[in-house]
């Protein structure tokens, strides 16, 4: 009897032993290399890069596969919230983007009109505004390419006050929403505590996305554009310049490595700012942490709270940032990190340790030129890491950052704009921007690819005159013999403006810019133009004018004065490159260039304000034979108009409008003055090539 009950009992046990086998549950045998994920099915483990190139990208990291993460959620959930977002997650511009609603009108954006109610905040109000103020924004949806929410989309953390509720069904019954095809949706903040899942709260179809701390895994190449975290005191318009005034040869500063910021205890985003203290060295690796922030931080301290909270009380933020050569970018609760933007216009390299983060403009920017991509399960070699980066790499990769920020981060005015130029160059892929002219000065922002694919037609050897006075042009003969061609073109029309009209006469890089009254030598014309070779991205010319800050008035003025610095070089006897003709008409916006024509004054202030924006330079003036005279005009009685004071009052109005437009002063002031070699010097006037200057 026994036996036959040790035989039942180990029959029923192999039995089940056989239909666990048969259904998955046990799995004989080594384990399996693979690791199996949150879809089920083994995967090859991920290599650990190899660290010691530390501006090579590296393998990205899922952070939803953290054990903080998964304490929170469960792959149900996460399934559920992946698919409910994202369910246009295939989605690139040939399979969700109508082409033919941009080959009627070319690139056109339009933004919904405001709904009444709806609350909006000043950030969103200013990306709004922006793209309205846009050479791309158009009022008719008829000739819209690119469609945009008047919603606010930007803040989606339902813990927010800026948060907008009902989204869902308020953007499902927009008229033109069509499941979001050719939409762009901006946004800094998705999902809440404690998981902060890049939900949005509401099926964005096939919506393009303009997001901030996006992940590599949602992120769709060249479908979606990854934006930069920014503040809302981030400025709408201008923005600060850069912090590099002058390159140090080495390239070092007082502190390798720093970092300032908050602490988290628990939860996503706590685990690599709670392993700094192990890199601090607080000499020239200053690496800050506080707990001191949210209501209950005293409930939850740990042991180290305290003597981190006091050393973090010790260091002022922004001599470390000003004074570090490497500053660390680490993430935050989501992906993204305020620290970025800061240390970019700080010039300290951001060294990112966010593991997955599809970094700000990646489809255009080389990131590898300007920051140091990190990993955040090699945090200890850090330290070591930028220690080994020689200092010309250093050097190039500061004077990247300076480039970058600039031109495209340092408003909320450049980051829309960029966004938009992006999308423009999937459209027109004909004429997109290449890479260098994206990561090289001044920008992908002043590079307009409709101009020219070719990089050699930008700034930079002719000779263009441009007859646009009611004189008759003068007899050929009376034209001087140059090395080079002369080309003279008649304005079609006398206003203004149309002196800077891109012509398609023109075919040569320089442009002689004349007023009827100057009085210039061929000599003189000669020199600037040998000058204007050596800097072709400038204005070169002989009238100088100033601009100042008047403290009684609060606003900008103009003077004529001869003073011992200058900041404009007035066109009426100039040279610049033909390019700044093509910008001023298709990149200024329509109603700086009326306010131009209808007075009938200012041209020459507008284009010093465009190029010095685009250079970040001041122009180049040269020495002449006799001082820039405002003479009569012609055989008329009464006197130029250089000698009317209304002339004078409207100068200062364009001065403070122009600011305006361009969201500051672009104007930079000058204490050079370009003389001809052996000029005055006490030697034979045979020795000289421009002798002729020196006579008065």
């Amino acid at each position: 009897m026994q036996a036959k009950k040790r035989y039942l009992i180990s029959l029923l046990t192999g039995a089940f032993l056989v239909l666990l086998f048969y259904f998955g549950r046990v799995v004989p045998g080594p384990a399996a290399t693979g690791s199996r994920s949150r879809h089920g099915y083994n995967r090859p483990e991920q290599p650990w890069p190899h660290f010691s190139d530390p501006l090579q990208h590296l393998s990205p990291w899922d952070h939803s596969d953290t054990e903080d993460y998964n304490v929170h959620i469960s792959p149900r959930q996460k399934r559920d919230v992946n698919s409910s977002v994202y369910k246009g997650k295939r989605c690139r511009m040939q399979s969700c983007f109508d082409f033919s609603l941009c080959q009627r009108n070319g690139f056109k954006v339009y933004v919904y009109p405001q709904q009444k109610g709806e609350k909006i905040s000043e950030s969103y109000q200013n990306i709004l505004s922006t793209i309205e103020g846009s050479r791309f924004y158009t009022s008719d949806p008829g000739q819209a390419c690119l469609f945009v929410l008047s919603l606010d989309t930007l803040d989606r953390d339902q813990l927010s006050p800026q948060y907008v509720h009902n989204l869902k069904t308020k953007v499902q019954s927009l008229p033109l929403w069509n499941n979001g095809r050719n939409h762009l949706i901006f946004n800094l903040y998705s999902g809440t505590w404690p998981d902060y899942t890049e939900d949005l709260g509401f099926d964005i179809g096939q919506a393009m996305l303009a997001k901030a701390s996006i992940s590599t895994e949602n992120f769709r190449p060249n479908f979606d554009v990854s934006i930069p975290l920014f503040s809302k005191d981030h400025p709408r318009t201008g923005g600060d310049r850069g912090y590099l005034k002058y390159n140090t040869i080495p390239p070092f500063r007082k502190y390798m490595l720093v970092f300032k910021g908050k602490r988290y205890l628990t939860g996503i985003g706590s685990d690599t700012r709670n392993a700094l203290y192990h890199v601090h060295n607080a000499e020239d690796v200053v690496l800050l942490t506080t707990c001191k922030h949210g209501k209950d931080w005293q409930k939850h301290k740990d042991a180290r709270c305290d003597k981190d909270n006091a050393e973090y009380e010790k260091y002022d933020y922004r001599e470390m940032l000003h004074n570090s050569t490497f500053c660390l970018v680490p993430r935050g609760r989501r992906l993204g990190s305020f620290r970025f933007l800061e240390a970019l216009q700080a010039a300290c390299v951001p060294v990112m340790l966010s593991n997955g983060w599809e970094l700000p403009f990646s489809e255009v920017i080389d990131w590898n030129t300007a920051a140091v991509i990190g990993d955040e399960r090699l945090l200890l070699q850090i330290p070591s890491t930028v220690r080994s980066i020689h200092q010309d790499k250093i050097l190039a990769l500061r004077q990247q950052t300076q480039l970058l920020w600039e031109a495209y981060f340092s408003s909320v005015e450049k980051i829309v704009l960029t966004t938009l130029e992006i999308i423009q160059d999937r459209v027109l892929q004909q004429t997109s921007r290449s890479n260098l002219m994206w990561n090289s000065h001044p920008g992908g922002l002043f590079t307009l690819p409709h101009y020219s694919s070719y990089l050699g037609d930008f700034p930079f050897f002719y000779i263009i005159v441009l007859w646009n006075c009611d004189k008759p042009l003068p007899a050929k003969h009376r034209w001087p013999a140059t090395s080079v061609p002369i080309i003279v073109i008649e304005g079609e029309n006398k206003v203004m403006s149309s002196r800077f009209q891109p012509y398609d006469s023109i075919i040569s890089d320089a442009v002689l810019s004349l007023d009827e009254d100057t009085v210039l030598s061929t000599t003189e014309v000669d020199f600037a133009f040998t000058v204007w070779q050596s800097f072709p991205e400038r204005i070169v010319g002989y009238p100088a004018r100033s601009h100042f800050w008047d403290n009684n008035k609060e606003r900008w003025g103009y003077t004529s004065k001869w003073t011992n610095d200058y900041s404009m070089v007035l066109t009426g006897a100039a040279i610049y490159h033909r390019y700044y003709h093509f910008l001023y008409s298709h990149f200024l916006p329509s109603s700086l260039k009326s306010m131009v024509d209808q007075l009938a004054n200012c041209e020459d202030i507008l284009m010093n304000f465009l190029v010095s924006a685009v250079t970040k330079l001041p122009p180049i003036k040269v020495t002449q034979k006799k001082q820039y005279k405002e003479t009569m005009m012609g055989q008329s009685s009464r006197a130029s108009r250089w000698a009317d004071p209304d002339h004078f009052a409207q100068r200062q109005t364009c001065m403070n409008k122009f600011a305006s437009w361009f969201g500051g002063m672009p104007l930079v002031h000058s204490q050079m003055r370009l003389d001809p070699v052996l000029f005055k010097d006490q030697v034979s006037i045979l020795r000289k090539k421009y002798r002729e200057i020196e006579r008065l």
